[in-house]
């Protein structure tokens, strides 16, 4: 149903398109970029990524059917020393497809890459506390929740967000993936 492909200079308009405002840019991304998304920033976000023993891979999520670009995804901090790494800046930009299990295919396709093909042992996730759909799909893919960072991003002079840290660990994905 979705594929996963590199995310290029070609794809950079389209994800300013779905980053519509200052609260989705926040959300898709915390403090790493500022408003108003634009080239610049994206040209730094994937300056290393991608490449033969890169810490960053991003990714434009793709409609097999279609070949429409409807969502993105990375994983960052790529450690192979300690088998780990980081999932973020997910967003399924077509809004008229999401609460249809995509979020889910996109996190099943990003661990496969992170275990069969990296070899991680642990994949780990922000997100913020009030995004209950994330969370839902998170928990279903088998993330577990580690904790929560109180007050861990300012959004203006008197309202913060808090984060809530997931993981899953290679064998509960083997549980949940690979044994069934």
């Amino acid at each position: 149903m979705i594929e996963l492909q590199y995310f290029t200079r070609s794809d950079f308009n389209q994800l300013i398109h779905w980053v519509n405002s200052p609260d989705l840019l926040l959300q898709w991304a915390g403090s790493s970029f500022t408003w108003p998304l634009d080239i610049n920033q994206l040209e730094k976000y994937i300056k290393d990524a991608n490449a033969k023993n890169t810490k960053s891979l991003v990714y434009k999520v793709v409609l097999k059917e279609t070949g429409d670009a409807i969502g993105h995804i990375s994983m960052t901090g790529i450690d192979l020393k300690n088998c780990s790494a980081r999932i973020g800046r997910v967003l399924i930009g077509d809004k008229n497809i999401r609460g249809n299990g995509i979020g889910q295919l996109m996190m099943k396709e990003i661990l496969e890459i992170a275990f069969a093909e990296l070899g991680l042992h642990r994949v780990s996730l922000g997100v913020f506390e009030f995004n209950r759909s994330a969370i839902s799909c998170y928990e279903k893919v088998g993330f577990k929740k580690e904790g929560v960072l109180r007050d861990y991003l300012k959004v203006d002079d008197d309202e913060y967000w808090d984060l809530r840290e997931m993981s899953i660990l290679e064998r509960e994905w083997l549980d949940t993936f690979r044994l069934n």
